[in-house]
This record gives structure tokens, C-alpha cells and sequence, in this order.
């Protein structure tokens, strides 16, 4: 039966009155659980520091692990490249930047400054003399990692601005992994001593902060 004129305006009005829709994804039980969950193992005193990595597989792959280990934000230092074009903005919905927050800063330092305010030790990651073996290196309190260039490592500035210096063991001829690598093995270490010391059993973030975060996630 062909629809009338009343049925249409009638069926616009609808439409109309429905709530606006706020994200890609229903609000489904099961959704709002997964949410909460990892929400309430996100540990906020667990950070990286990307300091001019370029190198857009790179950094998917840093952010990708940040979030499996659960980290809440990351900073970024560039300082010579730019960052790599939107891959941190949120609306990329296959990216884990859309669950991981990310906080520029202008310089080392001020990124330094930022995080010492917040109670962070700053461990650069450095292969040579001087850096503590990964394994050796207490990672359950609250730390900032820092990572750098692809090429360069870490800037000066980043190794004598931090803490200590943090290298994973190598046995091969190579003297480095990949940034992404290096950054996936230490992020998970640092979850292997966490989980052992109890820290994924109870949410770090307040109640309120939760509640906050649940909903803004939800409308992702």
C-alpha cells in the first residue's frame, strides 16, 4: 500500500522527536560492561613519553600497547618532526588513540615539569653505560617511560632531565629493538609486575572520574 502525505509528515515528526544519536555503537549492557572493566584496570600512574617518534606504524603500535597494558594518557615531545598526521585524533574509530589520551608538551623539559607535578619518576629508555637492566627496574610505582626518535634515541636534553636510564638485555649482534618493540617488551614487564603486586585488582581512578569517563567512552 503506497504511503500518504499524513503517513510521511507523520513519520518526519518521529524521526524528529527521537533522541540524537551519540555514537557509532549502541549502548548495549555488554557494552557498558567491557567499558567499566577497563575502565576500573586503567592505571593512571603508568605513562610513556613519545619524544619526536615519526614513524606512523610506530606510533599505532605504541598506542596500541598502552592501552592493552593500561595506560590512561601519553605525552608527546616534538620538537624536530611533526607528529604524525592524525593519529592521534580520537575519531579514527580503528586506533587505539581513540582510548588513549594524549597531552602535548613544547619541550622535554616542560613535559619533565608536568609530570614531576604529578608524582611521576622519569626512566628514559638509552642503550649504553649507566642504563639499569629493564628487568632490574622497579615499574609498579608511579613511572613515566620515555621513548625516543626512531634514528636519534632520545635527546640530551630527554637523558639528563630524567631519573635513570632503563636498556633491554640484548644477546645479538643488534644493540636496539624498534621503538615499538622496545616499547611493547618494557610496557609489558611493567604489567607483569603490577599484576603481581595487585595493582589490576582495584579501580586507581576515582568514583567520579570513572563516571566521567564511562559516559565520554560510551559516546565514542
Amino acid at each position: 500500500m503506497e504511503m500518504g502525505a499524513a503517513d510521511r509528515r507523520q513519520m518526519a515528526k518521529d524521526r524528529r522527536q527521537e533522541p540524537p544519536k551519540t555514537s557509532r555503537w549502541p549502548r548495549t549492557d555488554r557494552r557498558q560492561q567491557r567499558v567499566a572493566a577497563v575502565l576500573a584496570r586503567r592505571q593512571p600512574d603508568l605513562t610513556v613519553v613519545l619524544e619526536n617518534v615519526h614513524d606512523p606504524h610506530n606510533v599505532n603500535a605504541v598506542l596500541r600497547s598502552c592501552d592493552g597494558v593500561g595506560i590512561l594518557r601519553v605525552h608527546l615531545v616534538y620538537t624536530v618532526e611533526e607528529p604524525p598526521d592524525g593519529l592521534f585524533a580520537r575519531t579514527t574509530s580503528a586506533s587505539a588513540a581513540k582510548w588513549v589520551e594524549a597531552e602535548r608538551h613544547a619541550s622535554i623539559g616542560d613535559c619533565y615539569a608536568a609530570l614531576r607535578r604529578e608524582g611521576f619518576a622519569i626512566v628514559a629508555t638509552a642503550v649504553g653505560a649507566g642504563s639499569a637492566d629493564l628487568y632490574d627496574t622497579d615499574l609498579t610505582a608511579p613511572v613515566a617511560i620515555v621513548f625516543g626518535n626512531e634514528m636519534r634515541g632520545i635527546s640530551d636534553d630527554a637523558r639528563t632531565g630524567a631519573d635513570s636510564l632503563l636498556a633491554i638485555p640484548m644477546m645479538g649482534m643488534v644493540e636496539s629493538l624498534n621503538i615499538s618493540v622496545a616499547c611493547a617488551v618494557t610496557l609489558y614487564e611493567a604489567l607483569r609486575q603490577r599484576r603481581a603486586a595487585g595493582a589490576y585488582g582495584e579501580p586507581k581512578l576515582a568514583a567520579e572520574e570513572l563516571a566521567h569517563l564511562e559516559d565520554d567512552w560510551l559516546q565514542r
